[in-house]
């Protein structure tokens, strides 16, 4: 087989066990194949840069610690969409031929890039305009990805989101406190609902089920009738108001993001059952720390994975996971797909089997 160059970057928001991926990729490319890899910085924007931002990437980056790190070493963005992008003077400029010159000059064969929807569809975008054989690999914490039941950072977040409740339980009983964690998740309730069970929550509020206050109200007070004297809510930040107004907050990029939903609900908490309430905002807790063993494992199979696909000339595909097997499946079709909670679907059911209050009731 004829010595391959490839390059890799991490696109989008970072999260729990990129590092790993990096790993996986090298050790097959290098040791697998005799190839050589390339670790483009900063995403799409290392290779908007001239000189393009890379660093070769060998074994000896490699030495047992990295695996264990959150984040990326290669750095990411989540701004910039080199379609329409923001320019000094406030204009908007195309500014993707930069983006596939930037490979080019490489002599890259071809590409492996790690993302979310959104940045896997740009990058699907780029690959495609400029005719570079591209394999995209799933990450997000809040996993919406379709055709894949993992996507590596997810685990972590549910990790942090878990451990968070189990730190909130004790002082909730010790104060007679009705504890309220808010979480990320985008526009999905997987971590909210995934960790409420883990960590034994009482009330779970996610985007996909509608809910009533006084429903949760009635819960806490079902709560304080059986002698309990704390109750743990967990509410996953894209859920909106009683009125269905989205609550977000201003970032100084001018940009509004989910945030505060958690706040609304523990005040009407207290206003109708008199509970004295605390608000926990995790926001980008759940994207650091030690990524999880089973976060580990999925990067390791899926960068492995990846590089085999090039090896076989197989493009244009996303690596995923289902069924204890590892697969791929279009890139076009993956992407299309959103993944929202399965309101029919065996965690929901789990939920309400536990008596766990889904706002609903």
């Amino acid at each position: 087989m004829a010595t391959k160059r490839i390059g890799i970057l991490t696109s989008g928001g970072d999260c729990a066990g990129l590092n790993a991926v990096l790993r996986a990729v090298v050790h097959r490319a290098v040791e697998g194949y005799g190839w050589s890899v390339l670790g483009i910085r900063n995403g799409t924007a290392g290779l908007l840069t001239r000189p393009t931002e890379v660093r070769t990437l060998d074994l000896a980056d490699f030495p047992g610690t990295l695996m264990r790190q959150g984040g990326t070493i290669l750095g990411t963005t989540n701004r910039g969409n080199p379609f329409d992008y923001p320019m000094p003077d406030g204009t908007r400029k195309d500014r993707s031929e930069e983006v596939i010159e930037g490979f080019r000059d490489l002599g890259l064969d071809a590409l492996i890039g790690v993302g979310g929807d959104g940045s896997l569809a740009i990058l699907r975008r780029l690959t495609l305009q400029g005719s570079i054989p591209f394999v995209g690999i799933p990450k997000t914490i809040d996993n919406d990805l379709g055709h894949t039941e993992v996507s590596i950072g997810y685990a972590t977040a549910v990790n942090v989101a878990t451990d968070a409740l189990d730190h909130l339980q004790p002082t909730a009983a010790s104060h007679s406190r009705v504890m309220v964690l808010e979480v990320m998740g985008r526009d999905a309730g997987h971590i909210a609902l995934n960790a409420g069970i883990a960590g034994g929550a009482d009330v779970i509020l996610i985007p996909e089920i509608p809910y009533r206050m006084q429903a949760v109200a009635e819960k806490i007070a079902a709560l304080k009738a059986r002698g309990r004297n704390f109750a743990l809510v967990i509410v996953a930040e894209a859920v909106k108001t009683e009125e269905g107004q989205t609550v977000t907050q201003s970032q100084s990029t001018g940009e509004a993001t989910y945030g505060g939903i958690g706040h609304y609900v523990a005040d009407h908490i207290s206003e109708l059952t008199g509970a004295e309430t605390r608000v926990t905002v995790l926001g980008h807790l759940q994207r650091g720390g030690l990524p999880t063993p089973r976060d580990r494992l999925m990067a390791s199979i899926f960068g492995i994975h990846a590089v085999d696909l090039i090896a076989q000339g197989q493009f244009d595909r996303m690596v995923a996971w289902s069924g204890r097997q590892v697969f791929d499946v279009a890139l076009e079709e993956a992407i299309a797909a959103y993944r929202a909670v399965d309101l029919d679907g065996p965690m929901v059911a789990t939920a309400r089997g536990l008596g766990i209050c889904l706002g609903d009731a």
